[in-house]
């Protein structure tokens, strides 16, 4: 009997960045392992980052239906443009300190009057449609992935009108226990609609997965029946071509984006602290952020004239050059969260810099989720952000490392491998029949 699931996701190739790869790589190994996979996306949607090498990783066999997408986001960045001679990047509007008029009445608009989110159009048209879709080709599981939370109310909708579809809510993020709402400006009456809806997608859905244990125990303490963990991962497909060269620089990058909840300046605080005390150090060390990079870090880094001759920035690249890159890389700089629930933080591209066979180091929680995960895989250390002597013990470690040649001894990462949890994902949906 052919085992058919649609996956509803906002985030599909040519999507770029970490949103992305979690539901390709689940359809391309389900696709193998005798599922019969459908993607339903959004066929006009508007996203920052954009990346075709991932089509690659689309099994030929995979019907995606894309279906049209009303947004406000291109309005919204018309009336920007009008009135801020800068262009303005989603990272520059997660500001936690002083922000800038256009960063109030953008974060105001977006948290008080697009609930869950500004996808929200998206929901009854796509309910009206799928109803049909789904009768049609006898799918009997449909899956939803968030954020956009917005997708979630698309499977709500689709369960409540056919009871005997098995709904499945994939949390990439957390909802209403989000850092980023916290960013904006929610009314009273905003942040309790998002709980209600939270709740009833908890509630109504057969089984919800997350992405961290400590998201895992915050959806059980918020009402969800029936939460599972499955992690992040890496594909080994990806890792096979990788050779590791040695570097004629001391070579640090960070790739991803970059706001004001992810802020590298301890990291390069202590860096700075470290070419003033040795020159050796100084003339060897370059440091490279690859990614969509806030105005503000920019300008913090523009502004100092000993990190100034040291980084650089890149423009997001594609996830194969991004792939090349880990090869030439010495350290790599992994900047978690800073907010309410940072413990939980663990970011998809851990598990690709995990991977990648080099040196990682963190700033974050110390005894938080990825520092958990880095500490067993023996790969490196996540310091707190005060912990400044914390930091350039760890650059010079590396650095010595770097001179003598040598690379982590990283201990087996299978568990993490997206082959393998995708048999974790099938044995939940196999438990729903």
């Amino acid at each position: 009997m052919t085992k058919r699931v649609l996956i509803i996701t906002y985030y599909w190739p040519p999507s770029g960045g970490s949103g992305v790869q979690r539901w390709l790589k689940f359809v391309k190994y389900l696709s193998k392992k005798g599922w019969e996979p459908y993607v339903f996306a959004p066929e006009n949607p508007h996203f920052a980052i954009q990346d075709a090498s991932l089509l690659k990783d689309v099994p030929e066999q995979v019907e995606v239906i894309r279906f049209p997408i009303w947004e406000p986001y291109k309005a919204f960045n018309q009336l920007t443009s009008i009135f801020s001679n800068n262009s303005v990047q989603p990272v520059d509007f997660v500001a936690t300190g002083k922000k800038t008029w256009l960063q109030n009445f953008g974060m105001w608009v977006r948290g008080n009057f697009f609930i869950p989110d500004a996808r929200k159009f998206w929901i009854k048209p796509s309910i009206e449609y799928l109803t049909d879709f789904v009768q049609r080709n006898h799918i009997d599981k449909i899956i939803t992935t968030g954020p956009p939370h917005s997708v979630h109310l698309i499977g709500r909708g689709l369960k409540k009108k056919n009871k005997a579809l098995k709904w499945i809510a994939d949390f990439r993020d957390p909802w209403s226990e989000w850092d980023l709402l916290d960013t904006l400006q929610l009314s009273t009456w905003a942040r309790a609609r998002h709980k209600k809806l939270e709740h009833a997608v908890l509630q109504e859905a057969d089984l919800v997965l997350t992405v961290t244990p400590y998201y895992v125990k915050q959806f059980l303490q918020l009402g969800g029946k029936n939460v599972q963990l499955i992690t992040n991962g890496f594909d080994e497909d990806d890792f096979r071509a990788i050779t590791h060269k040695g570097t004629s620089d001391f070579t640090i990058r960070h790739i991803g984006g970059v706001d004001e909840l992810r802020d590298p300046r301890p990291a390069m605080l202590a860096i700075k602290e470290l070419c003033l005390q040795q020159n050796e150090f100084k003339q060897a060390v370059r440091v490279e952020f690859v990614g969509s990079i806030n105005v503000a870090f920019k300008k913090f880094i523009e502004h100092d004239d000993v990190l100034a001759d040291r980084v650089t920035f890149v423009t997001q690249l594609a996830h194969s050059d991004l792939l090349k890159l880990y090869g030439s890389t010495d350290v790599l700089l992994l900047v978690l969260a800073h907010a309410a629930h940072a413990s939980g933080n663990i970011p998809g591209k851990l598990f690709e810099y995990l991977a990648s066979g080099n040196e990682i180091v963190g700033i974050g929680v110390a005894d938080g989720d990825s520092a958990a995960i880095l500490t067993q895989a023996g790969a490196g250390t996540v310091y707190d952000p005060s912990d400044a002597q914390g930091l350039q013990q760890a650059f010079m470690k590396c650095f010595a490392n770097w001179k003598s040649g040598i690379k982590p001894n990283a201990k087996s990462l299978l568990k993490y491998s997206r082959r393998e949890l995708t048999d974790s994902l099938i044995t939940l949906l196999e438990k729903l029949d």
